[in-house]
């Protein structure tokens, strides 16, 4: 086994793995005496994509497309395929993805094991309730073809289920009709928790997309403040040359110095983030890339954490201003805040995956620099805050919660266990499931 360190987005997991690959979907999966994962382009945050003591199978080689249907937005690909390459082909046929992460450089796979969501949940919910099948490969060799009406329990099972029931070597989507590559945006500066949920309930029908950035530092009567952000596919075709997708020249080339990212300097960029904007409404006409994936157009941006790495927490709690205060005044306490900090709101749209995160209710994300344990002290606080309200924390972009944590988040991870494929296995799924 070789010892790799950077192999999942927070940049602070070192696992001892052996790297295979499948080359080709109609091969079966490389013998391995250790316990296997699949990987995708590791994005996860934390350890959800990785197996240390065990093989984990490259998948970024199954990067076909098989078909496309441009008449009614059918897209077959394999599960290797990156967001960007979708978007590259279908935008300029006229089709979008139905849900989207904040990075379009994850895979098909990757998106469907954890069940990604993005600004319109409230409209047409996770990736995978828009998934129309996909196959699914056993370490026995059985090729499962998933549904929701065919093998219905491993379809069910393998959305959100982290690569835990098998290597998905191919699936098919639904695609969004647009006119444009352009998004109609207004961008609201908002005040206070109340304001946000507000503008939220106002916009969820008359605006596909909405989100917002927070000062999570801010508190009192400002608790909660930023910026609302909202937005619809532009209506009309726009004539002329349309805008090809943006390429980023920017990196980040080397890891900042440790403790750059602090109370002090993420204050500094808050407050002037928030006063960016001078009047409360600015209406704009957005690309579709800086509107949705701002952070792609730096390379590593990763790297600004420091060598130690960072977390991500994101949690979604019910529609109760109440448990949401609690968390946003424990992270402006220990002055240990974000500037890369995101609140929304989920609608009532079920997800398809027996694990799947997203639920009815506002969820909240932020990334936090390593600190050691003053970090994982803060986390903890906000995972008992979490759980009190019957909330969840996002798998993908954990790295620390406890077994009894998950399981009070998921209490349906033992009827999922019995769907995991007897050869897999990941450091996730073995701290979580760890005896309580």
């Amino acid at each position: 086994m070789t010892k790799r360190k950077n192999l999942s987005w927070g940049r602070f997991n070192d696992v001892e793995v052996k790297i295979q690959s499948l080359n080709w979907r109609n091969q079966n999966l490389p013998i391995s005496e250790e316990k296997q994962l699949p990987y995708g382009n590791g994005r996860s945050y934390g350890d959800s994509c990785l197996n240390d003591q065990g093989s984990m199978i490259d998948g970024k080689k199954l990067n076909r497309f098989i078909s496309f249907d441009r008449q009614n937005g059918l897209l077959k690909v394999e599960a290797g395929v990156m967001l960007s390459d979708i978007l590259a082909l279908t935008v300029p046929n006229g089709w979008f993805l139905p849900a989207t992460p904040g990075t379009k450089f994850v895979t098909v796979g990757g998106a469907i094991a954890n069940d990604v969501h993005g600004k319109n949940h409230h409209v047409t919910g996770t990736f995978g309730c828009n998934i129309t099948q996909f196959e699914l490969l056993r370490s026995d060799g059985q090729r499962l073809l998933c549904s929701p009406t065919e093998n219905k329990d491993y379809f069910s099972a393998s959305i959100g289920g982290l690569g835990l029931t098998g290597m998905i070597t191919w699936a098919e989507l639904k695609l969004k009709r647009i006119q444009s590559p352009y998004i109609d945006c207004e961008s609201i500066k908002y005040n206070s928790l109340n304001e946000f949920m507000s503008l939220s309930e106002e916009s969820a029908a008359q605006y596909e997309y909405t989100v917002a950035w927070v000062d999570c530092l801010a508190t009192g009567d400002q608790l909660g403040k930023g910026h609302f952000i909202r937005g619809n596919h532009t209506g009309s075709i726009i004539t002329g040359k349309q805008p090809s997708l943006s390429q980023s020249n920017l990196s980040v080339p080397f890891s900042f110095p440790n403790g750059v990212l602090n109370g002090l300097t993420v204050n500094m960029f808050n407050t002037l983030y928030f006063n960016r904007q001078f009047a409360r409404t600015k209406e704009f006409v957005s690309h579709y890339d800086p509107f949705f994936y701002p952070l792609d157009s730096i390379l590593d941006w990763n790297r600004i954490y420091g060598s130690k790495g960072f977390f991500q927490y994101q949690c979604v709690v019910p529609k109760n201003d109440q448990a949401m205060r609690e968390i946003m005044h424990s992270i402006a306490d220990a002055k240990m805040g974000s500037f890369l900090t995101v609140l929304k709101e989920f609608g009532d749209v079920e997800s398809p995956g027996m694990l799947s995160f997203p639920r009815k209710g506002m969820t909240f994300a932020l990334d936090f620099p390593n600190q050691g344990p003053r970090t994982l002290a803060l986390l903890e606080r906000l995972d008992d805050i979490v759980k009190e309200a019957k909330g969840a924390v996002y798998p993908a972009k954990d790295a620390r919660m406890s077994a009894e944590s998950f399981q009070q988040y998921y209490p349906n991870w033992k009827a999922f266990s019995e769907y995991i494929d007897p050869h897999f296995s990941s450091s996730f799924w073995r701290r979580v499931t760890a005896p309580i």
